[in-house]
């Protein structure tokens, strides 16, 4: 077969492998999430400390469990009174199982010990919850 007819061939096989499932790898579904939580203003520059040098084992963890995109923003938003905004990107099947998964690790907790003394939830996050959800009311790709 020549040339043009191996590229018919490529081309036809292509053209029957898009129009079936599950023949070329599909894009994650991506699910944005976005939190708040309170930060104690004498822990900020101990918060972005750390966060300059994330231990590998975390950021490790959080690929692990479909997390991406993962980013935390600080805002004064009252005079005195400051929070964290985190966004994040989550690639999985089972957000709630991932993030068990998570919280069950060992390297995990180390790092909360750490992080966790910097924070002070909102009082309107809801039980169960440290960083409080927050809804997404726009979003543009």
């Amino acid at each position: 077969m020549n040339r043009a007819g191996n590229l018919s061939v490529w081309v036809g096989a292509l053209a029957l492998c898009l129009g079936a499932t599950g023949c070329l790898p599909e894009e994650p579904r991506v699910q944005r999430y976005g939190m708040v939580i309170g930060v104690r203003p004498d822990k900020i520059e101990e918060y972005k400390r750390l966060h300059a040098a994330v231990w590998p084992e975390i950021i490790s963890k959080l690929r692990e469990v479909n997390v991406r995109n993962y980013s935390i923003y600080l805002a004064e938003v009252e005079r005195g009174k400051w929070y964290l905004f985190g966004y994040l990107e989550y690639t999985g099947s089972d957000f709630k199982a991932d993030m068990a998964r998570m919280a069950a690790d060992p390297k995990t907790h180390e790092w909360w010990k750490l992080t966790d003394p910097c924070q002070e939830p909102v009082p309107t996050r809801k039980e169960g919850e440290k960083w409080a959800a927050i809804e997404e009311v726009f979003h543009m790709e």
